[in-house]
């Protein structure tokens, strides 16, 4: 008999319960021999509407064997001879150059940061220290900045790639097979790490090379066509093409592909920042009770409104996370927002953030490309001067006190770890973004009682949303259209917004150079 896709919903108390889960699916499928019933699990959700949070599940069910969905491993080529240097060990960086070895291509990864293990001492500098390290923080090293923002696998760009691909390889590379079946996967900041070790022993045992502590500072262009870089060190290498995945925060990069006359644009992005709630208040809003179910995670949100004609949207929730100073360089605050794989901490958290269009930014924004760069990189900078300008301390405001635009005198709990001091969020932040918040969190107050809470902390400044550039390339070809043997990928490029759809375009662009290379012999 064929088999059947079956959806049932379940609760907190029979999701654990293979005996209920398949009691269940037979109910739905209809008359059968319990012993000769079969099923897989195929995508798990949670419900969390009405007064019980349930669980929604899609399953594969049939009367007898069904077959286990194939793992499509890392499977490197012979090689070919070509060379490919690939700019940063980011997820689209690494993907690209996993690729290219199933391509027979020898990619030669450079990342201006540390591997991965090293990283974390310099972000404890940044708590204990205030320190920031240009080239090693929560951006800048291998893995990218992903590797410490939770590894939220979800993404809403599935027609631009093969997401199976991506969580396979993930998978391939010590990842649980869970990823395959929840609605929105994620890995846990303590987990990335040994993924992204995998990849890296996976590139290296396949004959490909990576090379940390190598700053790209320059482009070569022979003929119009970009042949290699220039590294900070002297040294110059050459290939036959450069895919570019350094991430949305590596500035140096556009300011020297706009100094060299490789055209970039300035592309809207956003800025607010990050919301934190006690997560028992969070689990009691979305699942109306404080006293969560242990087979229910800790609940968590997306939500989006219009604010004074423009948009205001969560971004990057850390459902039992933490607040994290992300700044890249000296002299400039920075927050994102990450979790654990148990995501077991106190308080919750979220980028709040309104759109920062180019209209926003003055009459020269449309002429001049790195415009909603130094529009980005001002902000950031008056906000660590607004504190003791030596330390990460992040200036806060209660949200009824932001509101009501009052100074706050106290500050609840937080998990930020440099610490908070009370400011007057309306005076730091440009006007309209603050002013889009406020209405759009009166929005939100509405429509979800009780996330208006006086309990509530606003930290600013979240300004990393997405990348205030774009590199153009050729839809077709994914190069950039006046500079041939230049790849554009990632969310550096302005093509990709979280962990997977940067990885689709490392793979995208990894099939499109092999392209490239095949029509030039």
């Amino acid at each position: 008999m064929d088999s059947k896709i079956i959806d049932i919903r379940l609760t907190p108390d029979e999701i654990d319960s293979p005996e209920a889960v398949k009691k269940k699916l037979m109910e739905a499928y209809g008359p059968c021999n319990e012993k000769t019933f079969f099923y897989r699990v195929l995508k798990r959700s949670i419900d969390g509407r009405g007064r019980t949070p349930r669980f929604s599940v899609r399953a594969e069910a049939g009367e007898g064997p069904l077959a286990e969905p194939s793992l499509r491993p890392f499977a490197p080529c012979a090689p070919t001879g070509k060379e490919v240097i690939v700019v940063g060990a980011g997820p689209a960086g690494y993907f690209a150059a996993l690729r290219l070895l199933e391509l027979g291509i020898r990619p030669v990864v450079l990342d201006r940061g540390k591997d991965v293990r090293s990283r974390r001492f310099d972000l404890k500098k940044i708590y204990s220290e205030g320190k920031v390290d240009a080239h090693s923080n929560y951006c800048f090293g291998e893995g990218g900045a992903g590797t410490y923002s939770d590894g939220k696998l979800y993404t809403r760009s599935s027609k631009r790639g093969d997401v199976g691909r991506v969580l396979d390889l993930f998978i391939d590379h010590g990842a649980s097979d869970s990823i395959r079946v929840d609605a929105h996967p994620h890995l846990g900041s303590n987990v990335l790490p040994k993924i992204v070790r995998a990849m890296r022993e996976s590139i290296l045992n396949a004959g490909g090379e990576i090379r940390f502590e190598s700053h790209v500072t320059s482009f070569t262009v022979n003929q119009g066509r970009m042949t290699g870089v220039g590294l900070a060190n002297g040294q110059s290498l050459t290939a036959d093409a450069v895919v570019l995945a350094t991430g949305h925060s590596a500035r140096d990069i556009y300011r020297q592909l706009h100094a060299q006359h490789i055209r970039v644009e300035a592309k809207p992005f956003a800025m607010g920042v990050r919301i934190e709630h006690p997560q028992a208040l969070i689990d009691n809003i979305f699942y109306g009770t404080q006293t969560r179910h242990p087979n229910l995670p800790a609940a968590s949100y997306r939500i989006a409104c219009q604010a004074n004609g423009r948009g205001v949207f969560s971004f990057c929730m850390c459902p039992g996370g933490f607040v994290v100073p992300a700044a890249t360089a000296p002299g400039e605050l920075v927050l994102n927002g990450m979790s654990l794989s148990y995501r077991s901490a106190e308080y919750a958290n979220a980028g709040l953030v309104a759109e920062v269009r180019l209209d926003d930014l003055g009459e020269d924004a449309e002429a001049n490309p790195l415009a909603a760069l130094e529009f980005q990189e001002a902000v950031e900078k008056k906000v660590f001067t607004a504190g003791d300008g030596i330390t990460q301390k992040a200036p806060a405001q209660r949200l009824e006190d932001f509101l009501d635009k009052r100074p706050s005198t106290t500050l609840k709990a937080s998990s930020y770890i440099p610490g908070l001091y009370p400011a007057d969020l309306h005076e730091l932040l440009p006007s309209f973004v603050a002013e889009s918040l406020a209405q759009g969190l009166q929005t939100f107050g509405k429509k979800y009682r009780g996330f208006a809470h006086p309990d509530a902390t606003l930290i600013a400044v979240e300004s990393r949303t997405s990348s205030p550039v774009r590199i153009p390339r050729d839809k077709g070809s994914f190069m950039h259209p006046d500079t041939p043997g230049l790849f554009p990928t990632g969310e550096g490029a302005g093509y990709a917004g979280g962990i997977v759809s940067a990885a689709m375009d490392g793979l995208n662009v990894a099939d499109a150079v092999a392209r490239w290379m095949e029509t030039k012999g």
